[in-house]
């Protein structure tokens, strides 16, 4: 639905860079932060505005669009940025279908996603926020059927057993 927002991520650079900010070798914005649209971070002040009044690196202002949702949306996942530095979209994404086609509850699922975010050891403050799309829980994945069948003759079969079975009559002698 979105695309990340993390300062290193090129459209996200030119921006910050445009604005008077850089990204560090790490992906940090001015060395502090790893994503470059914030919520709150009201204690870096120097990032939010440059020294002409003009807008910061670091910005509240949301990247939008409209999204018609089709039948193939299930659900949408939210999250401050301690919960994105330890899971890719991804990640979460997968992680949030497999709880959801076990019990279908967003507000479990949000707190499973928090209890992996800290054992994948979050060095920040947590905010999850799962909305399913159904009623329904998501489809389980359909197995992937080999494309390549193989088959061997009759001939080749019995071939293949009288070898095996001197092998076999070879390791009892």
């Amino acid at each position: 639905m979105s695309r990340d927002h993390k300062a290193c991520s090129l459209l996200e650079r030119r921006r910050i860079e445009d604005s008077g900010g850089f990204v560090d070798s790490f992906g940090y914005l001015n060395g502090e932060l790893t994503v470059a649209r914030a919520l709150g971070d009201w204690h870096i002040d120097g990032l939010k505005v440059t020294q002409e009044g003009g807008e910061g690196p670091l910005t509240a202002v949301p990247e939008m669009h409209e999204v018609c949702l089709s039948e193939e949306d299930e659900f949408l996942i939210i999250g401050c940025d301690g919960f994105w530095d330890v899971f890719t979209s991804e990640n979460a994404v997968d992680f949030a279908r497999r709880r959801l086609q076990l019990h279908n509850d967003p507000l479990q699922c949000s707190k499973e996603l928090i209890k992996e975010a800290l054992r994948r050891d979050t060095n920040d403050n947590l905010t999850v926020l799962t909305v399913c799309f159904r009623d329904i829980p998501p489809p389980r994945p359909l197995p992937i059927l080999p494309s390549v069948k193989r088959s061997i003759s009759a001939e080749g079969l019995q071939s293949l057993s009288a070898a095996l079975q001197e092998v076999v009559e070879g390791c009892l002698h």
